[in-house]
């Protein structure tokens, strides 16, 4: 796989568009920087790498909106050596970018066709998160308490199993809704049993599968 001069331009451009969306953490435009996004398409639709919106990669689902993983990822305030859960590992492109954060991320996948296929890509483009391959909306308690979760998928209400996975001071960033739109939703956890609340703008996600989740 080439990532030629023509594709950096391409992508310099892309952080560009969302930069002026209003994502002003450098280090998160940075890691855009870093990840060939077109590494995640097929050839016949190279044109729609660096195109700022979500694009399918079968299964029902997408690679997210680079605006979309981009906010997600400021929200989560990700500094070397952050411990990082990411709930719906998909394509892989938000856990490449994670891990261009120095993040350790550990990232869990419920459709079993896209955790195999993305668990063999992500190594062979040389980024390595911790795969898993189950129910994403009762997190990884395996490897608690986490300084931050992601989660890719919208949610019908906030699972508490991922609240009560949160280190001390740790942020979970999770949209909430029904299975068309949902409010992106941080939670910072303040103590044992206190937690924070913000509410910010509207995205569509698709929908969080699971025992906390929608159930299927």
């Amino acid at each position: 796989m080439e990532d030629s001069y023509r594709h950096r331009g391409l992508r310099k451009r892309l952080v560009q568009t969302v930069k002026d969306k209003g994502i002003n953490d450098e280090a998160v435009l940075a890691a855009l920087m870093k990840v060939p996004r077109h590494f995640f398409f097929d050839n016949a639709f190279l044109e729609h790498a660096y195109q700022d919106k979500a694009f399918p990669i079968g299964q029902g689902q997408t690679i997210s909106q680079p605006y979309t993983v981009a906010f997600q990822t400021m929200l989560l305030k990700v500094k070397p050596g952050s411990k990082i859960l990411e709930i719906g590992t998909g394509s892989g492109y938000q856990a490449c970018i994670l891990l261009e954060l120095g993040a350790k991320v550990f990232t869990i996948e419920y459709n079993k066709v896209l955790y195999e296929q993305t668990r063999k890509f992500l190594p062979e483009i040389g980024y390595r998160p911790v795969f898993k391959y189950g129910d994403g909306s009762l997190g990884w308690p395996l490897h608690a308490p986490y300084d931050g979760i992601v989660v890719t998928a919208g949610a019908p209400v906030v699972p508490q199993t991922l609240k009560e996975q949160l280190t001390i001071g740790g942020m979970l960033v999770i949209p909430i809704g029904n299975t068309e739109r949902q409010r992106m939703v941080k939670i910072t956890r303040l103590d044992e049993t206190e937690f924070k609340t913000e509410a910010f703008d509207h995205f569509a996600f698709v929908p969080l599968l699971g025992k906390e989740g929608w159930r299927k």
